[in-house]
């Protein structure tokens, strides 16, 4: 065989295994493209409460992030609140998915709506540590560590002297047109606090809550007061929760009684405050039609309370919205986000942030 015939033949081989190659190579990325097109159709379009609150809009941003990014959904976030949201969401379908709704203020019919078969429970618990309750700041229960429990509390008024009146002891419950403000009116009276030596303060707002503990833990002074978690307040000044002392004295007592106007609820009884229930609800709709992984991911999805709280701390500070926010938490805490996915959508989303 001539030399030029082996050079030929040489060519011709090396050509038919590039040709080999560049075919399998167009096959695996149309294969990814196939994947890629059939898990987006799978997920499709879908919309999202965002809630008026920060760690729910921390929450819809971190979902829409992941969904979009790891499992190829297209998300939409629409303004929400607790009342709204479930209304539409149980009456029209929509939102698909609200992220954080708190079930006390609609724990009948959205045990009916799961019942029928119209909404579905993701999560039953997607952050841990949250709750309503009654606080006290970390160096007063370092100072007086016999002090455990709110009964305990209610007979040291003259460690929480109120500012008009130094011989009673200061109660801050919540700003009127609160619901917690009936159940904070209704407990104190259960509680006969002002036998005691104590007064139910209004804060006025809002602000004026956040205000007076923060004032006073400034200060290094003594505040017993209403709050909730999570919140930037309780991240930020570490407030400790206090045992009620008494247990939970039965939802008759509470939806019927405490939860309700002075004039329906005559004789309150003494109780714990009522677990707080919040889910991650999705539509029937997105559960038969996002696709399984999508569903596994909300299933999955749990925020430490302690990270939580630090993520609203920092929202607080450094006046992030929850777009920022979200990356911020994708890009610190990947120990705790990437156990909710598959390891190849961590790595989608690593890649798309």
């Amino acid at each position: 065989m001539s030399l030029d015939k082996l050079k030929l033949q040489t060519n011709q081989s090396f050509l038919k295994r590039l040709f080999q190659r560049a075919l399998m190579a167009l096959i695996a990325v149309t294969a990814s493209m196939v994947i890629s097109t059939t898990s987006f159709a799978a997920c499709g379009s879908l919309t999202m409460a965002e809630m008026n609150w920060a760690s729910a809009e921390l929450m819809a941003h971190v979902d829409k992030i992941i969904l979009e990014k790891g499992y190829g959904c297209d998300v939409e976030l629409v303004a929400g609140a607790t009342m709204p949201t479930f209304t539409s969401m149980n009456e029209k379908g929509q939102p698909d998915v609200a992220a954080e709704l708190w079930a006390n203020a609609v724990r009948d019919p959205l045990k009916k709506a799961v019942d029928e078969g119209r909404l579905h429970i993701a999560s039953p618990a997607p952050i841990t540590g949250l709750g309503e309750g009654w606080w006290i700041p970390p160096h007063t229960a370092k100072k007086y560590p016999q002090l455990k429990t709110a009964l305990d509390i209610m007979k040291r008024p003259d460690l929480f002297p109120h500012k008009e009146d130094p011989s009673k002891g200061a109660f801050v419950g919540c700003p009127a047109g609160w619901g917690c403000q009936l159940a904070n009116a209704n407990l104190f009276r259960a509680f006969e606090m002002e036998k005691k030596g104590w007064v139910l303060v209004d804060p006025g707002s809002a602000a004026g809550l956040d205000g007076s503990m923060a004032k006073a833990v400034e200060r290094g002074e003594n505040w017993f007061g209403y709050y909730w978690s999570p919140t930037a307040m309780i991240g930020k000044y570490n407030m400790v929760k206090l045992d009620f002392g008494v247990p939970f004295a039965g939802s008759k007592n509470w939806d019927g009684c405490i939860v309700k106007p002075e004039q329906e609820c005559s004789d309150p009884k003494q109780s714990t405050w009522t677990h707080s229930e919040v889910n991650t609800v999705v539509t029937d709709n997105f559960k038969n039609t996002a696709g399984a992984e999508a569903m596994e991911f909300l299933q999955n999805r749990t925020y430490p309370g302690a990270i939580m709280n630090g993520m609203l701390v920092y929202m607080l500070e450094e006046q992030a919205e929850g777009s920022d926010a979200a990356v911020e938490f994708l890009k610190q805490h990947e120990d705790v986000w990437t156990k909710w996915v598959s390891s190849a959508g961590a790595e989608k989303v690593k890649a798309g942030i």
